[in-house]
């Protein structure tokens, strides 16, 4: 990576798009740090509003005359089990995990095809790519994401752009502050899962970034994703019963 780089990205103000703020500003990048609420340092950016997004477009063609990486971060936690989680909940992630990053791919593709060059990198999940029971909602909103990023990697190609997903397993974050459904008994595995967590947004910022410099399209930035997804590839028979057994469980732990 080019110290000189221009980067944009959403969900800056604290967990993983703090950490890689911080580590794309420590390589000398200059960084647009945005996030919902306008806070020192970081300006405003609503991901699911249309005007938020056009003025991050101009902001960074008047100050920097273009960019270079688009970091689509932004997201929300959520789930449930199909028979449990409402059609409410399903609309608000995706309106969120999945148009958000629409919105910023789409604002900026004509800027990247410009310039015939740029990175976007979304942030998705190791559920992008492995679907626990009990998070049909957000499983289904992760592999949307994973399914976006490779198809703007095929259509920008040939403009000299990249397209990039991050896949973590469950990490020390803030992310759980953000999590909404009525599945409560899925919500209370999840945030022990992120407070017994090995890895902080820290250490999966450095990942990120390490990932991106060997030019990988899927970053599979710890090692619980990497195992989990080698999983699903190499035994799906393993892989089912150990995602059945979980299902099984967690029925267990709400009284089913």
């Amino acid at each position: 990576m080019a110290d000189s780089e221009r980067v944009l990205i959403t969900g800056a103000a604290s967990g993983l798009g703090a950490a890689l703020a911080d580590a794309w500003a420590a390589r000398g990048a200059r960084v647009l740090r945005t996030d919902r609420v306008e806070a020192d340092g970081v300006r405003r950016l609503d991901i699911t509003s249309d005007e938020d997004w056009a003025a991050a477009l101009a902001e960074v063609e008047s100050s920097w005359g273009g960019l270079d990486v688009l970091v689509n971060n932004a997201g929300v936690a959520g789930g449930g089990r199909l028979d449990v989680a409402e059609l409410d909940e399903w609309q608000w992630i995706f309106d969120i995990n999945l148009f958000g990053a629409v919105r910023g791919t789409r604002v900026f593709t004509p800027l990247f095809k410009r310039q015939r060059g740029g990175r976007i990198v979304n942030v998705a999940s190791l559920a992008g790519l492995v679907h626990p029971a009990g998070m049909a909602s957000y499983n289904a909103v992760k592999a949307a994401v994973v399914a976006l990023t490779e198809t703007t990697g095929h259509e920008l190609a040939s403009y000299g752009v990249t397209a990039h997903v991050v896949c973590p397993s469950y990490f020390r974050t803030a992310l759980m502050d953000s999590v909404r459904g009525r599945d409560t008994a899925l919500a209370g595995v999840m945030a022990r899962l992120v407070q017994d967590a090995p890895l902080g947004a820290d250490e999966i910022a450095a990942a990120v970034l390490e990932g991106l410099d060997r030019g990988d399209e899927v970053i599979l930035p710890d090692p619980a994703a990497r195992a989990a997804y080698g999983l699903k590839v190499s035994d799906r028979a393993a892989y089912d019963h150990v995602m059945r057994d979980q299902a099984k469980k967690l029925d267990g732990v709400a009284g089913e």
